[in-house]
């Protein structure tokens, strides 16, 4: 059994980016990974640019301008100004060369077909330099980059059309247990309802990950070893999750070990999910989560998410976190360093009740995991702790 620094650094050395890179269309790049710089091709803004509604001056000795014409956004005239000429001029317009300001439309009094400036004049002001926001041949988003909203909003307005992107790996989801059913089958005794495929897949889908598959396999040997096999084959990334612990009919190591998996480590010093195992064969990443669906989540974040932003080309690959004051106190149990379900406030962070591994329901109140390292026994309310932030909607 090995420690969480340690579990989590041999989890990110044996992963890497993406060797498969897509070129695709601007409006389909949202939260994809950037693999190659883009470089812009165009100065931004193109033309020296009016920042509002008003009147483009050549400025002169006197406060009165004689209005010589009008230029609106999109227009292409550029008319020559003599000193003390203006032109009407709106937002985003052109604003002519031998034009030095811009002049906002509150600030004159029209006086038939001049204006009488009422405020002291600058030069260039209000007036957006060609290049301002970037320059040609700049770099405009770096590799690496996760793109958002604004990011293409941004490469729209340069005119990029296309840009190359890391592929997101595709991920299977195999889950096992004799006593799992699908939702709205009958339940038996001893049975219970399948809840970690569909919990895993969603959050999956939050993330952004969308080629993935669950598969459900019962505890037999044979079907858990075809099973793995097909989903490595397959897939990039491979989720198992129960079976993976040394009951009798846990089957899952054994199927791993007799199709080549090579363990990495199995165990971790940590409540809950101490019985986690990770492993590869080729370049295909295993993960073994616990059953326990609050303990598996908690693997999730803390484990699979990085590995999965390392493979999609990502620079910041673990959660975020920050200290925060505890709001009431906690006392942990056992010696091994938890991860407890938490919601962030206003004045701080507060632990969540129902701490089971086997409970679910307070991580859909919770939008942080508090950190307490090994043998914390008491925190006190007030204590800053460790504050792990999710990346929930």
């Amino acid at each position: 059994m090995i420690d969480i620094k340690t579990a989590e650094k041999l989890i990110l050395e044996h992963s890497q980016n993406s060797s498969k890179i897509l070129e695709v269309n601007l409006e389909d790049a949202l939260d994809f990974v950037l693999a190659e710089d883009v470089v812009s091709k165009i100065d931004m803004p193109p033309f020296r640019q009016s920042a509002m509604d008003g009147y483009a001056l050549h400025i002169g000795d006197a406060t009165n301008y004689n209005v010589i014409g009008e230029v609106k956004a999109g227009d292409n005239q550029n008319p020559v100004l003599k000193k003390g000429e203006a032109v009407r001029i709106f937002t985003g317009a052109p604003v002519p060369d031998n034009a030095n300001a811009v002049v906002m439309q509150e600030k004159v009094e029209l006086q038939g077909t001049g204006i009488t400036t009422q405020m002291p004049l600058a030069e260039l002001m209000n007036i957006r330099p060609q290049g301002e926001q970037i320059k040609i041949g700049t770099i405009a988003l770096q590799k690496g980059t996760k793109v958002k909203g604004a990011h293409i909003g941004f490469l729209a307005s340069l005119g990029v059309t296309k840009v190359s992107v890391y592929n997101k790996p595709s991920i299977a989801i195999v889950v096992t247990g004799n006593e799992l059913k699908t939702p709205g089958d009958l339940l038996n005794y001893g049975e219970i309802y399948e809840s970690n495929g569909a919990m895993l897949s969603a959050v999956l889908s939050e993330l952004g990950y969308t080629k993935r598959s669950i598969v459900t396999v019962a505890d037999d040997y044979k079907n858990t070893k075809n099973t793995l096999e097909e989903a490595i084959q397959n897939y990039d990334v491979v989720i198992v999750t129960g079976g993976v612990s040394v009951g009798d009919y846990d089957f899952v190591g054994k199927a791993l070990k007799d199709i080549n998996v090579k363990e990495v480590f199995y165990g971790v010093k940590q409540k809950p999910g101490k019985p986690l195992f990770f492993g590869k064969r080729d370049d295909v990443p295993v993960f073994g989560l616990p059953g326990n669906p609050a303990a598996a989540l908690s693997c999730f974040y803390i484990y699979v998410y990085p590995l999965l932003k390392k493979s999609e080309g990502g620079v910041k690959t673990q959660l975020p976190n920050v200290f925060m004051p505890l709001l009431v106190s906690y006392t942990a149990k056992g010696n091994r360093a938890q991860f407890l379900k938490a919601r962030i406030q206003e004045e701080g962070v507060e632990i969540l009740g129902g701490q089971s591994s086997a409970m679910i329901r307070a991580f859909g109140d919770a939008n942080a995991l508090v950190f307490l390292p090994e043998n914390s026994t008491e925190v006190n309310k007030g204590d800053k702790v460790k504050t792990i932030l999710l990346p929930t909607k």
